[in-house]
């Protein structure tokens, strides 16, 4: 059996700023200089208190146009992402499930995933092989077969967009999977199946997940490998599951407070 192929997402010092709502007003920077690496079959936990930019990040390493990276590079497998569109970084094999997934009335769930994994694929899935695997892969994440003819996203609950993000997920197959805060606005149960759906994504196909989260609750279902702190725009302790119970038992206040204390 062939050990399966390593791909390696390296963040190195990104600094990255945000055009603000009023185009007169000069652009905030966010991110200032952010390093990290995040290999197939590893997960990363980042946590950190609201505005500390953890989403941030994520937006830039798939392409936002409302964030420019001022400086710093992110490559994945030695590639130059910042020089993708963002189509091409999908098709690079970065995938985001993002915190809000946005409404796309009159394209249909089904239309609009086949018309993804064919981008990715480089060619279309054959009809009968792919109405098989979006039935069993909904089937997994508990998601009612009539959805897949529903506009998407439209008139979806919390927990049904994000069910569907780990669809994509499962079908898409990307190399490294950036999941911004997919377990805000979930139930128990919703965070079980959500959870289950990335574990799954992990086990087969090796790959990378850079989870990005305030929240230690998803942590009991989705073991992390390594835990980031992340305090004004950068990564100010890293360690293993353990760094999350000490963020459970104390909250940020400590990194908050040395971040203040250095500025």
């Amino acid at each position: 059996m062939t050990s399966p192929e390593t791909s390696v997402l390296e963040v190195k010092d990104l600094h990255v700023r945000v055009a603000q709502t009023d185009a007169t007003a000069e652009p905030i920077n966010i991110l200032k200089g952010v390093n990290l690496t995040v290999r197939s079959g590893e997960t990363h936990a980042i946590m950190g208190p609201n505005g500390s930019g953890k989403s941030t990040l994520s937006y830039a390493i798939a392409g936002h146009p409302k964030y420019e990276v001022t400086s710093g590079s992110i490559t994945l497998d030695g590639e130059d992402v910042l020089a993708m569109s963002v189509d091409e970084r999908a098709r690079a094999g970065l995938f985001l499930a993002m915190q809000y997934p946005v409404e796309v009335p009159g394209v249909s769930m089904s239309n609009f995933l086949r018309t993804a994994v064919t981008a990715v694929r480089g060619e279309a899935p054959k009809l009968r092989h792919w109405v098989k695997e979006t039935k069993e892969a909904m089937k997994e994440l508990e998601i009612d077969p009539a959805f897949a003819e529903r506009s998407v996203n439209e008139g979806f609950s919390g927990g049904e967009k994000k069910r569907h993000e780990i669809l994509q997920l499962g079908l898409l197959k990307p190399k490294i999977a950036i999941l911004d805060e997919t377990d805000s606005g979930l139930d128990v149960d919703a965070l079980r199946i959500v959870s289950e759906g990335v574990n799954r994504y992990k086990e087969r196909e090796h790959g990378g997940i850079l989870l990005i989260t305030h929240y230690t609750r998803i942590l009991r279902y989705i073991n992390p490998d390594f835990v980031h702190v992340f305090v004004d725009g950068h990564v100010v302790e890293s360690g293993g599951s353990e760094l999350a119970d000490e963020l459970e038992e104390n909250g940020y206040v400590r990194f908050t407070q040395a971040a203040q204390a250095g500025a």
